[in-house]
């Protein structure tokens, strides 16, 4: 093999200028690192989220400002925001299918709550740890019988949910290859249907589904069946889009997350979000 000999002043350059390189990028680096914290606090001094507003006690509808999520998840994202030092606008925006896509065109920053599906993972990043766990199970009328013990007895009956409503990664494979089930806009739809006989049962998480048969007066004509079809935890989520989705804020989010999970905070939160919705929406003697 030939060598090749560079000349003197070659060697000189090319010394001086990985000299440079040494002395340079380690300031290169700290400066770009403080610009992107700074970017941070500068471009995203708010953030906005939303959730699914059919979700008691973890959120739903202010009944004082129409405009505005409040809940169990609520009181964390309430608690984020005062360790992050940066205000967060839980909003509504519209139905559950409807704040899916606010976020994952980027219009809304953050989700409050959602299982971890593969389809999700195409448009937001998930916060670890996930902050509360819920069961979703079958509900159906008290004088049906639909010889239910586990998911494969769903399959002769027709169900329904809510649009773009998940149960999790496994089970919605199972249910879009396996179940008959018709998705409407609201939960309160389904449920409507549900005692009309219009179908055979719904699948719902359990206290949301407590919350909404009282509301809606069918609690003597509702139950719901055991064993759950899953049992999933809620994550927070922040869109692609978000133009304050940057890896310091994502940093910073987890160790506020995990201290909250250490404190038990969300366990709390959850207590008082069912306090108030039971506040909220009494029930007859």
């Amino acid at each position: 093999m030939l060598s090749v000999e560079r000349p003197g002043w070659f060697q000189l350059v090319h010394s001086a200028v990985k000299k440079l390189l040494v002395f340079l990028l380690p300031l290169y680096w700290a400066t770009f690192g403080v610009a992107q914290v700074q970017q941070t606090s500068q471009t995203c001094d708010r953030l906005t989220a939303t959730g699914n507003p059919e979700y008691p006690p973890y959120l739903w509808q202010s009944p004082d400002d129409p405009r505005r999520l409040i809940g169990a998840n609520a009181l964390i994202f309430e608690e984020i925001s005062k360790r992050l030092d940066v205000p967060i606008d839980l909003i509504f925006v519209g139905p559950w299918s409807r704040s899916q896509e606010e976020v994952r065109a980027g219009r809304v920053d953050l989700m409050a709550g959602a299982f971890l599906t593969l389809p999700r993972l195409e448009y937001m990043d998930y916060i670890y740890p996930a902050f509360l766990t819920t069961r979703s199970v079958v509900w159906t009328r008290q004088q049906t019988d639909l010889g239910y013990s586990e998911r494969s007895d769903l399959i002769p009956h027709r169900g329904s949910t809510v649009i773009n409503n998940s149960f999790g990664q496994v089970f919605d494979q199972y249910m879009v290859q396996n179940l008959r089930i018709e998705p409407v806009a609201s939960l309160e739809q389904a449920f409507r249907m549900l005692a009309q006989s219009r179908v055979d049962y719904v699948l719902y998480e359990d206290f949301p589904g407590q919350a909404y048969t009282t509301r809606l007066g069918l609690d003597q004509q509702l139950h719901s069946l055991e064993p759950p079809v899953s049992q999933e935890a809620l994550f927070l989520g922040v869109s692609h889009r978000s133009e304050c989705n940057t890896g310091y804020l994502r940093g910073r989010i987890t160790q506020i997350m995990t201290e909250l999970d250490r404190e038990g905070f969300n366990e709390q939160a959850l207590k008082q979000g069912l306090a108030l919705w039971q506040e909220q929406n009494p029930q007859d003697p």
